[in-house]
């Protein structure tokens, strides 16, 4: 997999991605990371990237030429592969482990990073999605670029040592994950549960799938809704 990352600040990410599971991948050959600096695409001598709003406001905003430019340019450096142009901004369709996994087999990712006041609104019809990390503003798209490079980076086939550690985690299948618990046995007055200790993998298993229901009826319910509607 190929993710072009089309941002005004490339060096956020290098130790993000120098460290842990995204290096991994790109260690493993499973994945290559693209830094494109969307000042170089700017048509003055300055640089010129943003301009103030038509109609007054506050903060600037990213020029639609810019983006083209860099667009066009990123999606050049990966020849005869099936790609998908992102844009990062709070508007977007809140990220998810399912749109996760469907952008894990997409052969280039662009990602372009939001930044200022926001993008002119022409911008949004030159990529395929946009996308947020949630109901909260940041100050651009970099940090969410980053989450989004990682929740993929891990979903690619061999990265992680274990081809099924991401079967059962949260929110596969709309649920959370049910409790961990590892070594000592007692910690002050709380014991792990008999049941874990029991070598009755039937047993474990049920009350997994107990724990798990349990948690989501508690901290997300919403995602109980969402299966139910799923199933509809």
């Amino acid at each position: 997999m190929h993710i072009s990352i089309i941002t005004l600040f490339p060096e956020m990410f290098s130790g993000v991605f120098s460290a842990s599971i995204v290096k991994r991948a790109i260690e493993k050959g499973k994945l290559d990371i693209t830094f494109v600096n969307l000042r170089d695409f700017a048509s003055d001598a300055y640089g010129s990237v943003d301009d103030h709003p038509y109609g007054g406001g506050t903060g600037m905003v990213l020029r639609v030429d810019v983006i083209d430019r860099a667009l066009q340019h990123t999606r050049s450096l990966v020849k005869n592969s099936t790609q998908r142009a992102i844009l990062m901004t709070p508007q977007g369709e809140t990220y998810t482990q399912h749109k996760a996994r469907q952008l894990s087999t997409v052969d280039h990712l662009i990602i372009l990073c939001g930044h200022y006041e926001g993008v002119d609104e022409r911008a949004r019809a030159l990529v395929d999605e946009e996308i947020s990390i949630g109901d909260y503003v940041l100050t651009g798209g970099e940090i969410p670029a980053m989450v989004l490079t990682d929740s993929v980076a891990r979903l690619l086939p061999d990265v992680l040592a274990k081809p099924d550690a991401t079967i059962n985690e949260s929110f596969e299948n709309n649920m959370l994950e049910y409790p961990h618990y590892t070594r000592p046995e007692r910690y002050g007055k709380a014991s792990v549960p008999a049941v874990l200790l029991s070598g009755n993998h039937k047993k474990i298993m049920k009350w997994r799938e107990e724990k798990a229901l349990e948690r989501t009826q508690k901290r997300r319910p919403d995602l109980l809704l969402k299966a139910r509607k799923d199933l509809a």
